[in-house]
């Protein structure tokens, strides 16, 4: 299932505060420049179009949210959204997830990772492209706070479970805990608009969490 489109942005719209390429970013590291404070960040990998992200940063206003898109006309959506709103604890980034944990985010600096449906790469030969790789997965566990969490959704069995074996090499990172499953009572309840195409069609959805060992 293919992505969509994406509406028409507001032209006049100021996306400065919430959209960023990865040479925004600073380096060395430091959120603060991002938010102009100190509280605990979460990073999503993949934002699609910004649902998680604008909803888990308005439910949770004292953690600040750093969403990743690769695809920018994604990331310039979700952060059309957060600008509509003036949510001011979340920012969107055009760019590359693994290259931003490899090159710039520091050991145990956040408190949580969410990677929800990344793209399969169906056929066998394009799934060293899957960002879910040995070597992303020892960012997440090394990027991690102690006692700090992982969130993987999937609508694909196969993916789920070969994660599940990469991760069970990574003893730092203890799971999976069951994740459980609620009913949306609202359109945007769902966790992604993936999930919501997924779930309407009354398609299975592999949810887990894992939790990096205390220190």
């Amino acid at each position: 299932m293919g992505r969509r489109a994406v509406p028409r942005i507001d032209a006049t719209l100021d996306l400065s505060r919430h959209l960023k390429s990865f040479d925004d970013l600073p380096n060395p590291w430091d959120p603060s420049v991002l938010f102009d404070r100190e509280v605990p960040l979460e990073v999503e990998v993949g934002s699609g179009k910004g649902l998680f992200i604008q909803n888990a940063s308005r439910a949770y206003p004292d953690h600040n949210f750093l969403g990743i898109e690769v695809a920018r006309k994604y990331a310039r959506f979700s952060a059309a959204r957060l600008a509509n709103r003036q949510i001011a604890n979340a920012v969107m980034v055009a760019g590359d997830g693994l290259q931003i944990f490899r090159e710039l985010l520091p050991d145990a600096g956040l408190d949580a990772v969410h990677v929800y449906f990344p793209d399969p790469w169906w056929k066998k030969r394009h799934r060293k492209r899957r960002v879910l790789t040995p070597g992303f997965l020892a960012d997440v566990s090394r990027t991690l706070k102690p006692s700090g969490h992982f969130h993987f959704w999937t609508d694909v069995e196969e993916y789920f479970d070969s994660t599940l074996e990469l991760l069970d090499q990574i003893a730092e990172l203890v799971g999976p805990h069951a994740v459980e499953e609620q009913l949306p009572e609202h359109d945007l309840d769902y966790q992604t608009h993936f999930e919501r195409r997924k779930r309407q069609a009354g398609l299975p959805i592999f949810r887990s969490v894992f939790v990096k060992t205390p220190s």
